[in-house]
């Protein structure tokens, strides 16, 4: 019995030891990944920002498309009354 709680002890004050001796190793760890979960976070926010204005330029370009659609309706209906005015 003696035994088995110096082997406990042991094995806590180890652990216990162990886990006290890489605090600056595990401090530089998290600060390296703090740095990079703010590059990715500004690169997120670019690319929101980029999306933004991609999806403007979606929806000038379908705009523009229906006016073209629009005019070319137009246009045609116009070549077909001057057509329709002409028969022999």
């Amino acid at each position: 019995m003696n035994k088995k709680v110096l082997m406990i002890a042991g094995v806590a004050m180890t652990a216990l030891l162990g886990g006290c001796a890489n605090t600056t190793a595990l401090e530089e760890s998290v600060a390296n990944l703090g740095n990079k979960v703010d590059q990715l976070s500004a690169e997120v926010s670019a690319m929101k920002a980029d999306q933004s204005k991609l999806s403007a330029d979606v929806k000038d370009a379908k705009a523009a498309a229906l006016d073209a659609q629009a005019e070319a309706k137009r246009a045609n209906d116009r070549l077909d009354n001057v057509a329709t005015r002409y028969k022999k």
